[in-house]
């Protein structure tokens, strides 16, 4: 090492608490059950009533544009 240089390590860190396989099949499932709320929701929308669509202030072409995204896309980001 040259004078004045100062030298770095690098070192990965694991989370204190440790790896729990539990808390990370819980967050698995979750995720999944959103994906499933997503997918659900987004069919019971498009069959809504036009009536009840303009209620809302949405359009048809807004509802079809929605259940087109894919059930991972999260408006929320949940």
């Amino acid at each position: 090492m040259m004078k004045g240089q100062k030298g770095f390590l690098l070192v990965a860190k694991l989370p204190s608490h440790g790896f729990s396989l539990k808390a990370s099949f819980a967050s698995i499932l979750k995720q999944i059950l959103r994906w499933h709320d997503l997918h659900r929701e987004r069919a019971q929308l498009m069959q809504l009533s036009d009536a009840a669509l303009k209620d809302m202030g949405l359009s048809r072409a807004d509802i079809f544009e929605e259940s087109e995204r894919p059930f991972w896309d999260d408006p929320l980001k949940r």
